[in-house]
C-alpha cells in the first residue's frame, strides 16, 4: 500500500515537489491544486494525477496522508491550518509563514492536533552542507572565526510577496545556525531596492553568533549569473562550499612551520597549506528532503526540520529586514 501525497501550489517549486513524489517508490501522488487551474491541469497530466483549483476540495475528496504547501508565503498560514485541522502531516516550503506571529499560530495548532509539521529548508539536505557540518563537528576547522554567504542571481519573476531577505537570506541564516550549532544573537543590515518596487532586492548583512563568530551575507537579485557559495574560516583553515555543484573544499592553514626561521614566520603569518576537495555522493536535495518527510510520516519519527527551526529562521530574517529599514543593529 502506497502513501497518498498531494501538493498545494504547483508553481516553480511546487511542481518539483509533485515530480519527486511521482518518482518515489511506495508513494502515490493523488492530486495537485493551484488557483490557476490551467497550471494544475498541466502538472496533473504530466504526472498522471488529478487537478484541483480548490485545495479544500482536493483534501476532502482525495484524503492524502501527507501534503506539501508551496503556495505564496502570504497564504501559508491559512492553508497550513486547514491541513492541520484535518490531521494531515504537512511539509511547508520555507518560510514557515509571512510573519512570526502567523508561524507561531501554525506551530501551536500542529502541537494541539498532534500533527507532524516540517519546514522545507532545502539547503540542510545539500550533500556539501551535510559534509561541512560533519567536519566542523569533528573539529577539523577548530574554532570558527567567520562564515560568509554569497547568494546572488537575477530577479525571479515568481516572487511578489517578499523581498530577497525572506526569500533567499533565510537559507543562509539557517545554514549558519545549523553548521555551527550556535545561535545568532545580533544582526545588522544595509538593504536597497533597485528592481523590486516594494521589497528589498539587495542585502549586505552582518551577524554575530553566540560563540563570538561573525557571519556576513551578500545577497541580491541583481546579479546576471547565479551564485551560491558559503565559506567557514577558522583556526585550521577555511572550508568553501559551492551549493550549486555540491562541492566541498578545505584550504589548510598549517599548524606549525618548524623549518622556518621564527622571525620569518611572524612576518608571514597565516599562509596557504594544501587544498583538499572532498568526494561527496551527490543527490538532489529536494529528493532527500521529501524522503526524510515521508520517512518521518511512515515511521512516526520527529520531523528533521521542525516548525521551531523554521520560526527561528523567519525571526532572524525579519530582524534583518527591520535593521535594513532602521539602519541599526538588532539584538536577538
Amino acid at each position: 500500500m502506497s502513501l497518498k501525497t498531494a501538493v498545494i501550489g504547483v508553481g516553480s517549486m511546487g511542481r518539483n515537489h509533485a515530480r519527486v513524489y511521482w518518482e518515489m517508490p511506495n508513494v502515490s501522488l493523488v492530486g495537485v491544486s493551484d488557483a490557476n487551474i490551467e497550471v494544475a491541469n498541466k502538472i496533473a497530466d504530466k504526472y498522471s494525477t488529478k487537478a484541483y483549483s480548490n485545495y479544500l476540495e482536493m483534501l476532502d475528496i482525495e484524503k492524502p496522508d501527507a501534503v506539501t504547501i508551496a503556495v505564496p508565503t502570504v497564504m501559508h498560514k491559512q492553508v497550513a491550518l486547514d491541513i492541520i485541522d484535518r490531521g494531515i502531516p504537512l511539509l511547508i516550503e520555507k518560510p514557515i509563514a509571512f510573519s512570526v506571529e502567523e508561524g507561531l499560530e501554525v506551530i501551536d495548532r500542529a502541537h494541539q492536533n498532534s500533527v507532524k509539521l516540517m519546514i522545507g529548508h532545502i539547503e540542510r539536505f545539500n550533500p556539501a552542507i551535510i559534509g561541512l557540518k560533519e567536519r566542523i563537528a569533528q573539529g577539523e576547522l577548530g574554532r570558527i572565526f567567520q562564515m560568509d554567504a554569497r547568494r546572488q542571481g537575477p530577479f525571479p519573476a515568481r516572487i511578489g510577496d517578499v523581498g530577497v531577505v525572506i526569500d533567499l537570506a533565510v537559507h543562509d541564516l539557517d545554514i549558519m545556525r545549523y553548521v555551527s550549532q550556535n545561535e545568532i544573537v545580533r544582526v545588522y543590515a544595509e538593504t536597497e531596492k533597485h528592481i523590486h518596487s516594494k521589497y528589498e532586492d539587495m542585502l549586505s548583512g552582518l551577524v554575530r553568533l553566540s560563540d563570538g563568530a561573525i557571519g556576513t551575507l551578500s545577497i541580491n537579485w541583481l546579479t546576471p549569473t547565479k551564485i551560491r557559495e558559503f565559506f567557514a574560516t577558522g583556526e585550521r583553515g577555511m572550508f568553501q562550499v559551492d551549493l550549486l555543484t555540491q562541492d566541498l573544499y578545505f584550504f589548510e592553514n598549517p599548524d606549525s612551520y618548524s623549518s622556518e626561521w621564527e622571525t620569518l614566520r611572524v612576518l608571514r603569518g597565516v599562509h596557504e597549506g594544501k587544498m583538499t576537495r572532498y568526494v561527496l555522493a551527490k543527490k538532489e536535495p529536494l529528493r532527500s528532503e521529501q524522503e526524510s518527510f515521508i520517512d518521518a510520516v511512515l515511521n512516526d519519527k520527529p520531523a528533521p526540520i521542525t516548525g521551531e527551526d523554521g520560526l527561528k529562521a523567519l525571526e532572524l530574517a525579519k530582524a534583518i529586514v527591520m535593521s535594513g529599514v532602521n539602519h541599526k543593529a538588532i539584538e536577538i
